[in-house]
């Protein structure tokens, strides 16, 4: 290869760990690393092992096999990637260095890190955070592989450097070596390496100013020091191969493992195996599931059987299909990790740099769990949210650090209860109702009695109000210099289409725990009563959204009154949720606009490129970048509720969107394998953002299974 290949990949364990870097094998950003380990899963995500420095000699000539950045870009040295031949995702990163008789493979696999010991899985956990590392070498003549390891202790958000109170102390094994850092008020984390073949010698150096050109571009610290402390030689035959392993834990608390080529195929048998059961599920309990549910007001919002699936264009065969299938269970599944501290399932919305968000999380569900027939998981998110739920709010962020969560999402709630009705329709799992029905009331007490940031029921019209000045708590949430850039204050129209759905859910589902009570029955057929006439009053309010100058539906109704009538996607999402409250002409129209205003062959755009706060390029410094987030910037996920909508509103019409570009980008572009969070709203629609992004995943996961 002659050019830089920046493209990215993904490698995550189930606990919040993660391995990152490129097809080029230069590190561009802070977040690039082969054991980036969550020392709490999913949190305190530390980098440890940064890379290994390769170099093969053969005859007395030697081949730099590695890329790095420095003096701002202007030097790459070595130039390793001129010697790339190859590199695929399928089934682990895999790269293929060569030059007329030689050739050196390179995979990279990190094992699930929820591992099941002999009390059971459901009793006892270990976690393990580790990657291991294979090269094999084929050519005429021995060669000797020279491996450098550069190595951190530090926040995956911060970068490391060389400082007199920072050391490293290393403790020599056999065939492995003890690495920990050491300053003067923290030891750090215990972690280790070991080879299968190989002399180690001690050679402590360090790197100074790698340079991270992603950071950069993002208007933040792009210099990094990386610590050495020595190197590997190896003696390889032509079709030896050595295997590596960096694992987080001292000595005494990590089981001796004998490395060898067989130890590496069978952790890569065993993640195909793991994603293969997955393909299983999805093909099986999400069919039976689907027939169980039924599609209600959603327009299909159950599950579908395997021989149901319909082949988005340009899918042509079976055998494209199953791939691409594939693909998407497998990036979905990224997202899952185990949280310790409350011992349950959660989400991480986003890599390189999310943590797990209320928000995120529930959007995502239905895709990432439902369509899946990840039943198990779904209910575990949906009881751990809910457990959380305070004031009727349902946390939207959960910190790194040992902090309360934060409760700044006016719509969090809102989507417990819409993924909590979707979960009931399709498992009609009605113990799970009666055990959460507690949390329903306590959300739609508080909504309608005031909760935080002044939300409440507006009492003339039954709709959903705010009004806290200086925040942000609908999905648009950015805020800059202490002023929202969309603050859409009042009552907004998503939030009051949630509202309407939560009342509709509501309601049957105290009419079906009527059925079955004794004592309350009464009580229960009088909330029923009850939900369905606020739901009644809610949909004739709804009309009030109705802009029928533009043919399209306000924004906001903001509290004094006054109508946000620019064009953005909240009322695509308003169309598409399970109980739609909005009239058929009414929502034909605003589609129309919708698809020609806002559609984009990757999502849909967050503000109409003709209204003059339109920004048309997300990039530059964060002041920037958080300027375009919700001012045009193109969000993949919102491709899900536009095709919801589309087909319940236009059933009979083809989707007027081109599933190839968003399928070239799943496979080809930005991270491989998976989808990116946003994209510029100006064409080419440059991929940015998260390089990998959980609604986005699951929407496309939803969209192709219904």
């Amino acid at each position: 290869m002659h050019y830089l290949d920046r493209r990215e990949w993904l490698l995550t364990n189930g606990l919040g760990s993660f391995a990152s870097g490129t097809v080029c094998d230069a590190r561009t950003r802070t977040y690039h690393g082969w054991l980036i380990a969550a020392l709490d899963p999913p949190r305190q995500r530390t980098l440890l092992f940064s890379h290994l420095d390769t170099s093969l000699e053969i005859g007395g000539k030697i081949w730099t096999l590695s890329t790095n950045f420095w003096n701002g870009g202007k030097t790459i040295d070595p130039v390793g990637y001129q010697f790339l031949r190859s590199f695929d995702t399928d089934p682990v990163p895999h790269w293929v260095w060569g030059y007329q008789q030689w050739q050196l493979t390179r995979q990279l696999v990190m094992p699930y890190g929820l591992v099941e010991d002999e009390e059971g899985f459901r009793e006892t956990r270990q976690f393990c955070h580790r990657i291991l590392i294979q090269y094999r070498y084929q050519g005429s003549e021995v060669a000797t592989l020279r491996l450098r390891p550069l190595i951190a202790d530090r926040n995956f958000h911060h970068q490391q450097f060389d400082e007199e109170n920072l050391q490293f102390s290393q403790l020599i094994g056999h065939q492995c070596l003890y690495l920990q850092a050491m300053r003067p008020d923290q030891v750090g984390t215990p972690w280790q390496l070991g080879w299968s073949v190989g002399e180690y010698q001690p050679d402590e150096l360090w790197y100074w100013n790698y340079y991270y050109p992603e950071e950069n571009q993002r208007g933040l610290g792009d210099r990094e020091d990386l610590y050495s402390p020595g190197y590997l030689t190896i003696s390889l035959e032509p079709g030896a191969t050595v295997t590596l392993e960096a694992r987080v834990g001292c000595p005494q608390d990590t089981a001796a493992l004998e490395l060898n080529a067989q130890v590496f195929e069978a952790a890569v048998q065993g993640e195909q195996d793991r994603q293969n059961q997955l393909v299983v599920i999805a093909a099986g309990e999400a069919g039976e599931a689907g027939e169980a549910g039924g599609a209600g007001e959603a327009g299909g919002a159950g599950g579908a059987g395997e021989d149901e699936i319909r082949y988005p264009s340009p899918i042509q065969s079976q055998q494209e299909w199953e791939t691409i299938w594939r693909q998407l269970l497998k990036a979905g599944d990224q997202f899952i990790a185990w949280c310790a501290s409350i011992n349950s399932p959660t989400v991480m919305a986003g890599y390189p740099w999310f943590n797990d968000w209320g928000r995120d999380t529930l959007i995502a569900l239905p895709g990432l769990a439902l369509a899946t027939g990840r039943f198990t998981l779904a209910r575990g998110l949906l009881k751990t949210f809910g457990n959380y739920c305070r004031d009727g709010l349902i946390p939207n962020t959960f910190p790194d650090a040992e902090t309360d969560p934060i409760y700044n999402s006016i719509d969090a709630s809102l989507w417990w209860l819409e993924t909590l009705g979707l979960y009931l329709e399709i498992t009609q799992d009605w113990d799970f109702l009666i055990e959460q029905y507690p949390t329903v009331r306590k959300i739609y007490k508080a909504y309608t009695a005031g909760t935080r940031y002044n939300i409440q029921v507006d009492a003339v019209d039954g709709l959903l109000t705010w009004d806290a000045p200086d925040v942000a708590i609908t999905w648009m949430d950015v805020v800059l210099d202490g002023q929202p850039i969309t603050p859409r204050l009042g009552k907004v129209i998503e939030i009051n289409a949630l509202w309407y759905s939560a009342l509709c859910w509501i309601g049957k589902w105290t009419e079906k725990m009527a059925t079955g009570a004794v004592k309350d029955r009464v009580r229960l057929l009088h909330h029923t009563q009850h939900y369905i006439q606020q739901a009644q009053q809610v949909k004739t309010s709804l009309q009030r959204f109705w802009n029928p100058d533009k043919k399209y539906f306000y924004d906001t109704i903001e509290p004094d009154d006054h109508r946000n009538s620019q064009i953005r996607p909240n009322a695509v999402v308003a169309l598409s949720l399970y109980h739609c409250g909005f009239a058929e002409n009414q929502a034909r129209q605003a589609l129309q606009v919708a698809r020609d205003r806002l559609l984009t062959p990757y999502g849909l755009r967050s503000l109409d490129p003709a209204d003059s706060e339109y920004i048309g390029y997300y990039s530059g410094d964060r002041w920037h970048r958080d300027s375009a987030y919700h001012q045009g910037t193109v969000w993949s996920w919102l491709i899900g509720p536009f095709c919801r909508a589309w087909k319940r509103f236009y059933p009979t019409e083809p989707l007027p969107f081109d599933w190839k570009p968003l399928l070239d980008h799943l496979q080809h572009q930005a991270c491989i394998g998976s989808i990116s969070e946003i994209f510029d709203g100006d064409e080419p629609h440059l991929p940015q953002g998260a390089i990998a992004q959980a609604w986005s995943v699951a929407e496309l996961i939803r969209c192709f299974r219904e």
